[in-house]
């Protein structure tokens, strides 16, 4: 039986939005819940790389405030799976939205997510976590 790369891909992008969607509303463990133990992750703001599961949490825990996201853009999505099948890495592009003070929707951030995620007993779990603003350096600064 070979490894259909096609439907793990379908699979990760939906865990990933279902991940996302629950952290948007206020469900931190939307990701937390996700972790493998020995999970590693970066964001922006984390200055070392945090390593292992509860050094994960406690360090997303002390920054997370429930951000109102009213509406999230998942773009260009890519997943590269091994061909053992059981291993996964996966690229998108995130565009968050929350409500302006007259209701609209207006940008609150937009990223580029990168995770690897491992078939563990029957359950994907992300083992690294690279969270980056997608704005470019020319963005950032004025010239």
């Amino acid at each position: 039986m070979g490894v259909n790369k096609e439907e793990i891909s379908k699979t990760l992008i939906e865990l990933e939005k279902s991940y996302n969607e629950r952290f948007s509303v206020g469900d931190a463990g939307g990701y937390l819940d996700g972790f493998a133990d020995e999970v590693s992750y970066f964001d922006p703001i984390l200055k070392d790389i945090a390593v292992g599961k509860e050094k994960t949490v406690a360090w997303l825990s002390s920054i997370y405030s429930n951000p109102n996201i009213v509406r999230s853009e998942y773009l260009n999505p890519q997943v590269h799976v091994g061909d053992s099948g059981d291993f996964a890495v996966m690229g998108y592009n995130l565009k968050t939205y929350v409500l302006d003070e007259d209701g609209n929707d207006k940008l609150l951030r937009a990223w580029n997510a990168t995770h690897g995620y491992r078939l563990v007993d029957g359950e994907w779990l992300i083992v690294h976590s690279n969270w980056a603003f997608s704005e470019t350096l020319k963005d950032l600064v004025a010239y």
